[in-house]
């Protein structure tokens, strides 16, 4: 398992659970000195990464790119995969492949977390319009190499899948097989009974992982309980990221810090 940290770019999203907010140059520079393997960085669009230039700072810090977000398309521009309204969602599903576009170039995934939307419609259309969307979005990310990326939400965060066993059912539905899930332990530890079993429960298509602890402070400023979880991880071959999607809690570089602390600690001794 690898060690990831979050970078947001998005002012609108200032004062949410992202780590390193100092824009890319300071904060990948900051995670190469801490010594992590890769970023995921929440970006307004497309337009702001020069992909170039994010390459020879990833490779110059000895960074991968794990992975874009794709939240400011709602945060920011108000765009929902499941919107009522046809031409939004497809503005919606265009948004999502220009930012599997970008990652794409550096062989990292795209996330959708939020862009999802809570839905204000019926919870039948609503995924419907999203299984729409991860067809979409997983055969478009194919030819990168790379899966999309699909994040379960807490219930107050959206009506959509809500659980890990949920996620994997509405992934079996896909003809497509590029499409992973996202295990968000913030997430999992308000709507699963046991996280560890529900790592279990995803094996296969767990695709990353956002390493948080239950008051989504950074990993052992909670009440979380890792060693389970870091089991579990192993036992379905897990490879992939644990990344810092944290407040950046007392401040973002302690919060980098203490990430990478605990990192350490609990793949060092589970």
């Amino acid at each position: 398992m690898k060690s990831c940290i979050t970078i947001s770019l998005v002012e609108e999203a200032r004062g949410g659970p992202f780590v390193l907010w100092d824009g890319l140059e300071k904060s990948i520079a900051l995670a190469g000195e801490l010594g992590y393997d890769a970023v995921e960085i929440f970006a307004p669009g497309p337009e702001v990464i020069d992909v170039d230039a994010l390459g020879k700072m990833l490779d110059g810090a000895h960074l991968k790119l794990a992975a874009l977000g794709t939240g400011a398309g709602w945060v920011k521009h108000r765009l929902q995969l499941a919107d009522p309204d046809p031409a939004k969602r497809q503005q919606a599903r265009e948004f999502v492949r220009t930012i599997i576009d970008c990652a794409g170039q550096l062989s990292a995934a795209a996330i959708i977390g939020s862009m999802q939307g809570p839905s204000g419609h019926t919870d039948d259309s609503a995924e419907a319009y999203l299984r729409e969307a991860l067809e979409d979005g997983g055969s478009h990310a194919k030819q990168y190499g790379v899966p999309l990326i699909y994040e379960p939400l807490n219930r107050y965060e959206t009506r959509q899948c809500c659980t890990v066993a949920g996620g994997v059912e509405l992934l079996e539905s896909l003809s497509t097989d590029n499409v992973r899930l996202l295990c968000d332990l913030f997430h999992m530890n308000i709507e699963e009974s046991n996280i560890a079993e529900a790592l279990l429960c995803g094996g296969k298509w767990v695709g990353h992982i956002h390493f948080v602890d239950s008051n989504r402070r950074p990993v052992g400023l909670g009440h979380m309980q890792y060693g389970p979880i870091i089991e579990a991880l192993r036992k379905i071959d897990y490879q992939g990221y644990l990344c810092a999607e944290a407040f950046p809690y007392p401040d973002p570089h302690e919060a980098a810090r203490q990430t990478m602390r605990a990192y350490q600690y609990w793949t060092a001794t589970s």
